[in-house]
């Protein structure tokens, strides 16, 4: 299964460094029955294209509790067995979700994903940083209900995620 790993640049420097992204489990995103209900298509393309919306919101959310980090978003695109994804898990600890339940696509992944199988990483061009970072700043307003705070989370989604090759996190890291 495809699965789309919300991080930060701060993260993926730690997995480049230990060529794993985490021994599990580890919040993640797939096209799964819930997301095509909510995503209402049958599109695969489309499909994971939403799924991978939901993990650059998901980074989101990482940059709001890392403030350390660059503002930019990171997704990594990895392919892991079926037996290793948990579709439909309970909410992560710390998610603040109506009804506590799982984000569309929600997915946990319960073993260990070395960053060898990534298919791309997704990242935020450096033109995106101001727009990333007012959205992680203005999310917790948003998740509250306020709808200009929710406009400013939006318009990190106006920024489209930039593919890089697995090959390329080296580049992407400056080492």
């Amino acid at each position: 299964m495809r699965v789309y790993v919300p991080l930060t640049l701060s993260g993926l420097t730690e997995a480049h460094k230990t060529g794993e992204l985490g021994s599990g489990p580890l919040v993640a995103y797939a096209v799964t029955p819930a997301l095509r209900e909510w995503y209402d298509s049958e599109d695969i393309e489309e499909l994971e294209y939403a799924a991978l919306g939901q993990a650059a919101l998901a980074s989101l959310r990482l940059l709001d509790a890392d403030r350390g980090a660059p503002r930019r978003r990171v997704v990594v695109a990895v392919d892991v067995a079926d037996r290793i994804v948990e579709v439909d898990p309970d909410p992560a600890p710390g998610h603040d979700r109506e009804n506590d339940a799982a984000e569309p696509g929600e997915v946990r992944v319960t073993g260990r994903v070395a960053l060898a199988k990534a298919a791309a990483v997704h990242v935020d061009a450096d033109g995106a940083e101001a727009a990333v970072a007012a959205a992680a700043e203005a999310l917790a307003a948003a998740d509250g209900g306020d709808g200009g705070a929710r406009s400013v989370v939006d318009g990190a989604e106006d920024h489209e995620l930039l593919w890089f090759a697995p090959q390329e996190i080296p580049n992407l890291l400056g080492s």
